[in-house]
């Protein structure tokens, strides 16, 4: 296998898209933006979402990228091209969105609205002000394979027995300063294992 099939074998998720095409720059952004919000991450363009490489013009896709990037991505996300060639006829174009020094970055979803992204298992999930705190906070996210704190196993087996916790039960639960509690909560979020309700009075999270 070579390594352009090594990788697509991984399958799509916290740091891996495939996309077929880029023909709406306004939506990749998002992509673009949730990689650069948390840990990075590579686009393959020209590879189907069954993992099957269709090929592409790289530079039309380039430009595509570009456009999205700079256009609809505040403040511009940085992007690194290289194109794969698969069995001397396809084109794969591998783009490379590094993490972020220089984070929320949020993408433009329509006229005077700009909203932020963080990548969540294979999604692009759009985010709150409590993630976009801890982002400005932190030159880098916590790596989400490392150990889990005892505040936040504490706060899953708490989870596991009622259906809902705020930031501030979250903060008396674990005995732990609003900062704190904020940055676990977020870690969490990043992770996959909570999920952020933010639409009512006053947010709240549920296992995911």
């Amino acid at each position: 296998m070579t390594e352009l099939e090594i990788l697509i074998s991984q399958g799509e998720g916290e740091r891996l898209e495939f996309k077929k095409t880029i023909p709406h720059p306004d939506k990749i952004a998002r992509t673009l933006a949730a990689f650069a919000n948390t840990r990075g991450g590579i686009i393959l363009v020209g590879v189907l979402d069954n993992g099957k490489i269709c090929g592409i013009d790289p530079e039309e896709e380039k430009h595509s990228l570009m456009k999205a990037a700079d256009f609809y991505c505040d403040p511009p996300v940085r992007l690194f091209f290289k194109e794969e060639e698969h069995e001397q006829t396809l084109t794969v174009l591998k783009t490379l969105v590094p993490e972020s020094l220089n984070k929320p970055h949020r993408a433009k979803v329509k006229e005077d609205d700009w909203r932020a992204y963080v990548r969540v298992k294979d999604a692009s999930v759009q985010t709150s002000q409590l993630v976009l705190h801890s982002l400005r906070a932190e030159e880098k996210t916590k790596p989400p394979y490392e150990p889990l704190h005892r505040q936040e196993i504490l706060l899953l087996q708490q989870l596991q027995k009622q259906p809902r916790l705020t930031l501030n039960q979250f903060m008396n639960l674990a005995n732990i300063s609003k900062r704190r509690a904020s940055r676990l909560l977020v870690n969490l979020v990043l992770q996959g294992l909570i999920r952020l309700h933010d639409k009512e009075k006053e947010p709240y999270y549920t296992l995911s």
